[in-house]
């Protein structure tokens, strides 16, 4: 009999990944489901990026193998959207380096500063692949509370009192997934000097700066931030690339080398077109983050009128391409109610809780659907 690795025994199968294939096990069926559940965006990319891959794909050596690097324009253009949208400045030949999508970012950073039996600070809620990785990679998810009552920003001063010895990497994700929530940059400033306090390396997970945000923000943009951060982007939901997969990290040379070093070692370098599109859309202009906003607006005011109807209270200030939103007291569990619904009324909803115990009592509205499709969904109350 063959045996799998013991570290398989420390992950689940990603929820979505159950969840989703027992939604179109209803559709089969011929059940008509709406899906508020996943953040994949539904739009398409722009003209101009689409026009940039089809170009590239009659290139000279274009089906050959790339840098793993990534092209030099491709890192010119992230280091100039950087300096333009939030005002920091990246070498981008050393302290820039494209990947295939931030989320494999997460699997690299863990590979390259942990180590067996260390520690990691991560969100609670947050993104549940930081604590999968972190599984995966032998080190120990030591989780850090955040609640309403605290903007969903962690208390730095009860976390100070705690053991960080074994503490070597912190995630963080400003504009935040799931709640929308933002940090200003007094509490970029406060929570830098706490990783530097602590020799521990801060992770910014921010692909959600440009969605109904009317100010971007990169912790990098705190003086020597780079001293002690590292920030993860995707193209995914700011120029609609989910499937196209390209993010990309940035930080000081030494440790953009570490995470090299393990990338180097487990892909052959970005598919010349698709890096090619990246510059385009990483060149587009005002127009296309008004345009997008305005879908995303329109789209949220509706899911506003679902959660109303549900009972439901949030957050109107929250960013980003979700709405968190609380079930109103007494209500069932997450689980319990998104589950009612999806077999009542054919419609899934995400359930707080697979992001962290602190997401009891919560539920979270994709806004990657039609207003269409919003509107049925209402109506269906």
């Amino acid at each position: 009999m063959i045996r799998t690795a013991e570290r398989l025994n420390s992950i689940q199968e990603y929820y979505f990944s159950k969840k989703l294939r027992e939604v179109r096990g209803l559709m089969a069926q011929g059940r008509p489901i709406i899906n508020m559940g996943i953040g994949s965006p539904d739009l398409v990319p722009s003209k101009k990026v689409l026009n940039a891959i089809q170009t590239a794909v009659t290139e000279n050596g274009a089906h050959q193998y790339q840098s793993y690097q990534g092209l030099p324009q491709l890192r010119n253009a992230i280091a100039q959207f950087y300096k333009q949208r939030f005002q920091v400045t990246a070498d981008p030949d050393t302290e820039i380096l494209p990947l295939m999508g931030s989320k494999e970012g997460i699997m690299h950073i863990s590979l390259a500063f942990l180590n067996e039996g260390d520690e990691v600070l991560i969100p609670n809620p947050g993104y549940p692949t930081y604590t999968s990785v972190t599984n995966l990679v032998g080190a120990v998810p030591k989780y850090y509370d955040l609640t309403d009552e605290n903007g969903w920003f962690p208390d730095l001063e009860e976390l100070q009192k705690q053991d960080l010895s074994k503490v070597r990497v912190m995630w963080l994700s400003y504009p935040h997934m799931p709640t929308g929530a933002t940090a200003t940059r007094d509490q970029f400033k406060k929570i830098v000097a706490f990783a530097r306090k602590n020799d521990i390396l801060l992770v910014n997970d921010n692909p959600y700066s440009f969605v109904l945000n009317s100010d971007p923000a990169s912790i990098l943009s705190i003086e020597n931030a780079k001293d002690v951060c590292l920030e993860l982007n995707s193209l995914s939901k700011t120029f609609n690339m989910a499937g196209w997969r390209v993010g990309f990290v940035l930080g000081n040379d030494e440790h953009i080398n570490a995470i090299l070093k393990v990338k180097s070692n487990m892909d052959s370098g970005m598919f010349y077109g698709i890096q090619k599109g990246a510059i385009a859309a990483l060149e587009s202009t005002d127009d296309w983050f008004e345009e997008l906003n305005n879908v995303y607006g329109k789209r949220r005011a509706l899911i506003f009128q679902l959660a109303d109807t549900l009972g439901c209270t949030y957050d109107r200030n929250a960013v980003g391409m979700f709405v968190w939103a609380k079930l109103p007291q007494g209500s069932k569990s997450s689980e319990e109610f998104i589950d009612d619904i999806l077999y009542k009324k054919d419609l899934f909803i995400t359930p707080g809780t697979i992001f962290g115990s602190n997401g009891k009592g919560y539920i979270r509205f994709s806004l990657c659907i039609s207003e269409d499709k919003i509107k049925e969904a209402i109506a269906r109350f």
